[in-house]
């Protein structure tokens, strides 16, 4: 076993939630590791729906810094196949998880990848929420043993790398794609525009 790799183990089984864990920290940890990550949805939608070019632009560009990720994470798990600390028979397992790849996570690329758009864009208060969010979810997915800390090292990393892809992308393409972003909603959604429920 590779220095590295004892590290992982080790760091994972400090954080790793044991035998004897208080029901309530599972419970907590439960919510930060699975819920969490509908609130990414919620907050793109609000800052869309706040109207304006300007943070209709950063809601779509946070969302194509998370997408890419994933997609970078997928390439990453096809190219490299590393065990979850379950399959290992490593820790405790709180919840169940597909026995696929472990590194990087998903969850955690999705919250760093918003976080650094929004940090690096016009909504730093939101960006810090996000980047806090990601740092409980890390801990969260090692909690629960369907992670172990260098996926959420490796997850931070690729999120800051499909940032810093998407960056020269966008300040090419990123007014256009948002006008047409911005053009599909008002058809989408001319009636309750029309109402005034909605901004247009």
């Amino acid at each position: 076993m590779s220095n590295l790799e004892a590290l992982n183990n080790q760091l994972f089984l400090a954080i790793n939630g044991a035998a004897d864990s208080p029901a309530w920290l599972v419970e907590c940890a439960k919510i930060a590791g699975d819920d969490l990550v509908y609130l990414i949805p919620a907050l793109l939608v609000g800052l869309w729906l706040q109207g304006g070019s300007d943070k209709r632009g950063l809601a779509l560009r946070a969302f194509a810094v998370a997408m890419l990720g994933v997609g970078i994470n997928q390439v990453i798990g096809l190219g490299w196949q590393h065990p979850r600390p379950f399959m290992l028979g490593i820790g405790h397992a709180w919840i169940e998880h597909a026995a696929d790849s472990s590194f990087p996570s998903d969850h955690a690329t999705v919250f760093f990848g918003i976080g650094f758009s929004l940090l690096m864009g016009s909504a730093l208060g939101l960006g810090i929420a996000a980047l806090l969010a990601a740092i409980a979810v890390a801990w969260a997915r090692i909690f629960l043993g369907v992670h172990f800390p260098m996926d959420m090292v490796g997850a931070a990393l690729v999120a800051l790398a499909s940032w810093a892809l998407i960056a020269p992308v966008w300040a090419k393409a990123g007014t256009w794609a948002t006008r047409l972003a911005e053009s599909a909603y008002r058809r989408m959604f001319a009636w309750p525009i029309s109402l005034g429920w909605i901004k247009s």
